[in-house]
This record gives C-alpha cells, structure tokens and sequence, in this order.
C-alpha cells in the first residue's frame, strides 16, 4: 500500500499505526568470453572437486548455448568443448569414447528411415566409465575425460557393487557405460533429473567412499567395443557376464511410432535411475580401432522434454493491477519448455525484482508450476552490460489511483475495465484486454464509463471493427445494463471481502461510517478504512452518478 493511500486510510478510520545469432560486437564477444570463462568454472568444479555449482539440464544448456554463438561468430571453425579438456586425466583410454548427435523428432524419424537392426535404451544420467577386466577380475576404472583419456577411478570403483569385482569367466574385457545414483520409482516426467549426475561425480572425485555412498551408484553398461558383432548377442553375453540393467532395458525399434512409444513409456513411468532421453543403437557398430571421440555415427540422442530452461532476458517492463499492485514482467528470447513457447514470466512482486536485479541480456532459469505457468528458478548469469531499467514508483500507485489512461496510468486504468468486463465483474462476453486497449488508444474511452454511450458510428471509425464485430462488442456492453448493483459495485473495485446484498444501494452503503462497518462480519478496522474510503473518493463518487443519470439500478 503507497504511503498516499496509506495516509489517506488512517486520517479516515484508523488509529495511529532469456536460438539466433547474435549482433557481431565488442560487447558480443565479451559476453562469449565471459560465459566462457563462467562455464570453465562450473567445469572445473565439476570435474576436479566432484561439486556441482549449477543444475545438470542448465550446463548442457548453457555449453549447447556457447557453442552456437562460437559458431555464429566464426562459421568455419569448431567449438572447443572447454568441458572435455578440464575432464582430461592421465590414463589413457584403450578404445575412445565417442559423443551421441542430439536428435530432434524430425532428425530421428530421418534417422530411422535410413537404418534397420536398431535398439533402443534409456539414456541414463550418470558419468561415463571405461571397466577394463584382466582374466575376469576388475583391472582399471576409467572416467570419461576428454574422451581419449580420463581419471583413475578403480579405488573408488572397487567399492562399488554394481561393479563385478570378478567376472564368472576369466576373460580380457573392456565395455563402457554410465554409473549412475540409484532412484528406486523414480519417474523423470514429474521428478526431473535431481541433480543425480552431479551426486555421482561428486562422489567419485573423492579419495574414498564409504559403503552407504558406494551402494547407492549402480551401473548401466551401454557398450562392448570388442563384444559381438549384433547387438543382441553383445547384451545376452553382457547379462551372463554380470551386467544385468543392458538387456533389461533394451528393446528392438523398426519405426518411429514405436520408438516413440518406448521413449514415452521410460519418460512417464518408473524407472530406477534418472535419464534424460533415450538412445538409438544400430544393432552393428564398427570394429573398436575405428572409434573416435566425436558423434558416432551408429547411435544417437533423443533427448526429454527439459523441466529447466535457460533463457534470455529481452526486456523487463512493469504491470500495473487494478488496486495498484506493480509486476514487473520479464520478456524473453523465445524458448521451449515442455513443447511449451515461452516468451514471458511474471516475478509477482517489484520486491523480488528489486532483489534480484535482473536486466536486459541476463541469462535465466525457468521451470513450469504445476506444469503450466512458467516461473523463474534463478538467475544463472548476469550480462556484463547493466541496462539501465526504471520501475514505477509505488507511492504513485493505489486501489483509489488511476481512474483515467493519464501518462503512467495507462496500465492500472486498462486493469480497471478488464476487472470491469471480467467474470468478478460484470462478466460481460466477447470483451478482453485486447478489445479495451484498442478502445482506449482510438480515443474512444478516457474514463471508465465512457463506453457505456459507444455506438455503431464510432466503432465504424475504428480499423478492424467489421459491422459484426461492432454489433457483437455493442450487444455485450448493452448487457451491462441488466447486471444487479451487487455486480456493478464490485466490478467499480469494491475492496475485496465484502459480500453486498441483494438489496444494497449506493445511498445505503455511502454514507457508512468506518464504525458501521466494523459491525458487519468479518470486517476490521483497516477494511473498514478501505470500504469508507473507496465510497468517499470524488472519482468514485462522480462515477455512480453517472451510472444514475444513465438508469443503472441501485445507483
């Protein structure tokens, strides 16, 4: 409440008491060094203290996001993944770990045209591990890295029981898989990734786990470079050999629908880990001297739906409600949540934004409430370039301010006639925001009752106002004539509480006292100072005259 209105109550009543290319700049290319730069560090964290400083699906994003301004900027050369060279260890890889082309719906279903033999798994979220067996007992562990070589991990990876200590035969072998944290039940769909890669790395960059940690990490091996040349007797050979979780989620595709189907099926019901997506393996792979640290060429990504968003911040501008209460609103780059177009969020208070000072070019995490109405996370960057961004002052704004579209009330007087117009009004059909502000930028309203004398003419005069169009918005205002006082001082902006009776009128309820008030329940002193104020103000009062000279009964 502005300290105006605030005064005003207590003088009547009360006691004292954020994909395109961006615009090639200096100020473009300090911003890719700097989410370069901030990107390392997650890296570095990441990969060398086993602590995550931002959510999974916002790295993947954020990385996905540097490299295409990279690519923007200079189209002939490739993106250095800063991520792969922080990652490198010392012990090299015996068969490299290749990387999975990211697949939209229509680049699978040309996928799928192309190939036959194909399975399908879920995409586990984990950390990728090279397993190297010497005559069936656990010689090496490997960490991903840089794909060619990674971190010692076989101390940690002997605690693991997921991992074989000792193979039933004793054979020279060496797969590649994820290990992951084990979430009995767990449904992506609505519980998301958790974080769960993050928690198993940084599990494995300690010097040693404890039993209870180990126990939780479980494994999902996904491939045997050397194994069998179809698929189906490498993941039969797998499960006899201790690797149970491969053929268990495993199933063969021959189409798109059912690919669909299956990678719908893991999204929405319970599985035992997180995953983001899921994978498409042709049932052939090249012989392992051939594998290199890229995308192979056999198997690719089809990734979920993310729960988070990183977005860009295009423009912060402020609503102004009908009883004065500012919002400001933040205009993004567009973005999809959810197969969900995403181009604005509201904060819900000037103070959280006063808080978080976001700005123009602020990179933002977004997540779906109750998987419809986007809402902010966090901020996960700030632009180096601060825009200057000016707030409506509160003190300007009340329940009793901006009864006329005046410079700066344009949004509380437009907020006005939508709550006269809406279903706690007079719920009046076919009328909405749009058809009020186009009213009011013609000319053809400057108070709140204006349109109550429209007529065909005037309408006529207004482009896009066809003969049916007007005779539809006329007949609706007409019914505004019909509605009970009871409706018609609620949709004035009665404060809200207070229920009026069928037999109210204007000259029973005006002259009230703030005493008299207090006597209806429900109804304390600081209700009672907006009730005797709302029915004093001169705006309000010249308004029910007018709604008298024009019949309105109750008035």
């Amino acid at each position: 409440m502005s300290t105006i209105y605030a005064v005003l109550l207590l003088g009547l009543c009360l006691p004292a008491m954020a994909g395109q290319c961006p615009t090639q700049s200096a100020a473009t290319t300090d911003e890719i060094n700097r989410l370069a730069q901030r990107i390392a560090l997650w890296d570095d964290s990441y990969h060398r203290l086993g602590i995550s400083l931002v959510a999974d699906e916002l790295y993947d994003q954020s990385m996905a996001r540097l490299e295409h301004w990279q690519r923007c900027l200079n189209p002939g050369i490739s993106p250095r993944n800063s991520a792969l060279r922080s990652a490198r260890g010392t012990l090299a890889h015996p068969v490299a770990h290749t990387g999975l082309a990211k697949l939209d719906d229509v680049a699978v279903q040309d996928w799928l045209k192309h190939r036959q033999d194909v399975w399908i798994q879920p995409k586990v979220d984990g950390v990728a591990v090279t397993l190297i067996y010497r005559q069936g007992m656990l010689h090496q562990a490997i960490s991903r890295g840089d794909g060619m070589q990674g971190q010692n991990w076989t101390n940690n990876a002997r605690l693991i029981k997921a991992i074989p200590a000792q193979l039933p035969q004793p054979l020279d072998l060496l797969v590649q898989g994820e290990l992951y944290w084990r979430l009995p039940d767990h449904v992506q769909a609505s519980a998301g990734g958790l974080n769960a890669r993050s928690k198993v790395a940084g599990l494995l960059a300690r010097h040693r786990l404890d039993p209870e940690q180990a126990g939780g990490i479980g494994l999902f091996v996904w491939s045997w470079p050397q194994g069998p040349a179809e698929l189906p007797q490498r993941l039969e050979k797998l499960a006899a050999l201790g690797f149970s979780d491969s053929i268990r989620y495993s199933q063969p595709v021959t189409n798109y629908q059912q690919a669909k189907t299956w990678r719908e099926k893991w999204f929405r019901q319970p599985l035992p880990f997180a995953s983001d997506g899921v994978v498409l393996h042709h049932s052939r792979q090249p012989a392992a001297e051939r594998w290199q640290v890229g995308r192979a060429h056999w198997s690719a990504a089809w990734k979920y739906p993310h729960t988070q968003a990183l977005a860009e911040v295009r423009k912060v501008h402020f609503t102004i409600g009908r009883s004065g209460r500012i919002t400001p609103v933040l205009e993004l780059l567009p973005v999809r949540l959810d197969d969900r177009r995403i181009t604005r969020i509201s904060l819900g208070s000037l103070a959280r934004w006063q808080t978080l000072d976001i700005r123009p070019g602020d990179q933002i995490a977004i997540r779906l409430a109750g998987m419809t109405i986007p809402r902010l996370d966090s901020v996960v960057w700030r632009s180096s370039e601060r825009v200057e961004v000016k707030a409506p002052n509160p003190a300007d704004y009340h329940p009793l301010s901006c009864w006329q579209p005046t410079p700066g009330c344009e949004s509380q007087f437009l907020a006005r006639l939508n709550g006269l117009s809406s279903k706690q009004g007079l719920a009046l059909p076919h009328i909405g925001p749009g058809t009020w502000k186009r009213l009011v930028e013609t000319g053809q309203i400057n108070t709140l009752l204006d349109w109550l004398t429209l007529d065909s003419a005037e309408l006529a005069n207004i482009a896009g106002f066809g003969p049916k169009r007007s005779a539809r918005l006329l007949e609706s205002l007409q019914l505004a004539r019909q509605r009970p006082f009871s409706d018609w001082i609620k949709a004035l902006g009665l404060p809200a509480g207070v229920d009026v009776s069928s037999t109210a009128t204007w000259k029973l309820l005006a002259p009230r006292s703030c005493e008299q008030w207090q006597t209806e329940a429900g109804i304390g002193p600081e209700r009672a100072a907006r009730l005797s104020a709302f029915f004093r103000h001169p705006q309000v009062v010249a308004l029910s005259e007018q709604l008298g000279n024009a019949g309105i009964d109750g008035f």
